[in-house]
Parts: C-alpha cells; sequence; structure tokens
C-alpha cells in the first residue's frame, strides 16, 4: 500500500498569513519601544552689515573708448591718441588727495585694441595702478 500522494500535479502553496502576522508583530514592538523626542534646530548665525556713516562715492575715472579709437576723460574728449596726452588727462580727472583711484574703461565693441591697450599704459604713466572694465549686462 502507498499512502503518498502524486505531488507532480498540484501548485505549491504560499501562505502569507504567518508572514503578515509576524510583520505586525515587529512593527507594533517598534512603536511601542520608539521614543519620540522635539530636537532644538542648528542655530546659524547670520551676517550683518552695519554702516559707521554715510558710504562714500569712490573715486572713479571714467574712460570711453569709441569705436573710432577716440579717448574721452570723464566727459571731456582727449584731443590726442598720445599716451602721455591721455595720462595727463587722467592725472587731471583725479581729485587730489583721493585714495585709491579706479580707472573705468567703458570700449566700444568695435574699437581698436590698441586704444585700449594704451589707456592703460596712460593710466600705468599716470600712476593708477586700479583698472577695471565696464561691462554690459546682454539684454
Amino acid at each position: 500500500m502507498n499512502f503518498q500522494r502524486d505531488r507532480r500535479n498540484e501548485a505549491p502553496e504560499i501562505n502569507l498569513i504567518p508572514l503578515i502576522d509576524v510583520m505586525l508583530v515587529l512593527i507594533i514592538f517598534l512603536v511601542l519601544t520608539t521614543s519620540y523626542s522635539k530636537v532644538a534646530g542648528l542655530e546659524i548665525n547670520l551676517p550683518t552689515a552695519e554702516s559707521a556713516g554715510a558710504q562714500e562715492a569712490p573715486n572713479e575715472v571714467i574712460v570711453a573708448v569709441s569705436a573710432a579709437g577716440d579717448v574721452i576723460v570723464n566727459r571731456v574728449p582727449v584731443g590726442s591718441r598720445d599716451i602721455n596726452l591721455i595720462a595727463t588727462a587722467l592725472g587731471k580727472a583725479t581729485s587730489p588727495g583721493a585714495k585709491d583711484p579706479v580707472v573705468v574703461i567703458n570700449a566700444d565693441a568695435k574699437s581698436p585694441h590698441q586704444s585700449v591697450i594704451d589707456v592703460m599704459q596712460a593710466a600705468q604713466r599716470a600712476g593708477l595702478p586700479h583698472i577695471t572694465f565696464a561691462t554690459q549686462a546682454p539684454q
């Protein structure tokens, strides 16, 4: 006598109910044993700015170089492209006793590069080491 069943035709049975019971017990255990506390946030010191008095305007000398290569210092045209004459005009444009005057070069996109270099050399000869270039944001 053979009491065994034929297992070839039976589909395997997966019982999920015990797995769900175990997961539920784990969740209950975690909820009951976990303690929650309010944690204080991080303290961040943000930077502050204070002004001791009225802000002074920087001592700027505006130099414009046109597309033709003409040099204009503080809205006064320089008659020549000679470096010495430009240096003289830059020296006259700075106020006496001013601290660290800045030469701002505003050149046209089509202006000759040599004219801009001449202005830089003239600023160096005039004793103005701080030179910057004005830029325009794209519109």
